[in-house]
């Protein structure tokens, strides 16, 4: 085996690494484990493209890291969370039901499921809406997780990512609705950073905070929603983003993004901006390629369509939108702002009324119902 051959090789792969998102030093030892493996391996079987093989490997054993490391938080976080022997406290405990709902025999998706349901307080129908399935699909799903931990023991907390995206979750109901629901969740969020210094963490805090900032400017005082191009930004609470985006720069700068700090980077950028015009879209568009590459989600692909629209124009939004999914949730809508902006008036009008019939919520249906008015009385007689 060629070993000067792995030596040139090194600097590459860690460079692959450390732009998938890896600081230098956990790319320098995943990229270590990956050359002990071909040094046992590769003498028998040697691989036909040796760099793509490291890569594969290397990029495998940085995440079975980044898991281990996160499951090991996750565990500390529980003991810190136990109550202490005797008088009981003044704050409660609901941060520790996250963990312990979120049990590790349980897959991920459905421990997120479970905890939702059991300790979030949300619907089965807005789980399955959040999940973009079936309300059926969803109730299976939290019904086996049920079963599966029939009997077991609910002293094994389950790990700190799996914790972050049920706040996640249940913040992002409340924000379309319950403000208490809201509230709750940058509560929770707040104890969780208080006693880790994991920069997802920060950054899911941070994310919160800037979206809960502009909250009161969402809808007026009929309850109707106000996107965000007609939004009063004099109301915007200018404390909660100072906040926001100081504890953002602080995750950002130890240099371990995540998707949570790639979505208040967006957030902060329209906090930042005094108009939507004024946006640095540019920019915005560039942080949902960072989203993606984290997450690969369809919903971050159709945010990032519309972006796309802002950046660089109409069509070439529209040219986004055709390699998004059209059964997705909103994308009849964004089809239709984009249409609006490229003067098809006609075709818009249609969208906004077809968006309208599939949405999930009552001001939402009915903002677009607006819409579809009103590029109709545009178009005249």
């Amino acid at each position: 085996m060629d070993v000067s051959l792995l030596r040139e090789l090194v600097p590459a792969v860690i460079g692959v690494l450390v732009r998938r998102g890896a600081d230098f030093a956990s790319a320098e030892d995943a990229v270590q484990e990956a050359l002990i493996r071909a040094l046992e391996t590769w003498p028998d079987d040697p691989p036909r493209d040796p760099k793509g093989w490291l890569i594969t490997v290397a990029g495998r054993k940085f995440l079975d890291a980044t898991r281990a490391e996160t499951s090991r938080r996750g565990r500390e976080l529980a003991v810190d969370l136990e109550p202490l022997p005797g008088p009981a406290p003044a704050t409660d405990d609901t941060l520790r039901l996250y963990f312990l709902c979120a049990h590790p025999t349980l897959p991920p998706g459905s421990a997120v499921a479970l905890t939702l349901r059991a300790v979030g307080g949300l619907t089965t129908r807005q789980i399955a809406t959040a999940y973009l399935v079936p309300e059926a699909t969803m109730a299976q799903r939290i019904s086996r997780a049920k079963k599966r931990l029939a009997g077991l023991p609910l002293d094994r907390p389950g790990d700190l990512a799996t914790v972050l995206r049920v706040l996640y979750l249940v913040f992002n109901e409340g924000y379309g609705g319950d403000v208490d629901l809201a509230a709750e969740a940058v509560r929770l969020v707040r104890q969780l950073a208080a006693l880790t210094d994991e920069p997802e963490v920060a950054g899911l805090l941070a994310l919160m905070l800037l979206h809960h900032a502009r909250r009161p400017s969402r809808t007026d005082p009929d309850g109707r929603l106000i996107p965000l191009a007609e939004q009063d930004r004099s109301r915007w609470d200018t404390g909660l983003i100072a906040e926001g985006v100081g504890i953002l720069q602080s995750a950002l700068a130890r240099d371990r993004l995540g998707e949570y700090q790639a979505q208040a980077a967006i957030a902060a950028l329209h906090a930042d901006a005094p108009s939507t015009a004024e946006t640095d879209w540019v920019q915005i568009v560039e942080w949902y390629d960072e989203l993606l590459r984290l997450t690969d989600s369809p919903v971050v692909r159709l945010n990032r369509v519309v972006a796309v629209g802002e950046a660089d124009g109409p069509r070439a939004g529209l040219a986004a939108l055709a390699e998004v999914d059209p059964d997705l949730p909103r994308h009849a809508a964004v089809a239709a702002y984009l249409h609006e902006r490229a003067g098809d008036l006609e075709h818009a009008a249609d969208l906004y009324a077809r968006a309208s019939r599939a949405a999930t919520s009552v001001p939402e249906r009915d903002h677009l119902t607006r819409e579809a008015a009103r590029v109709r009385q545009a178009l005249g007689p």
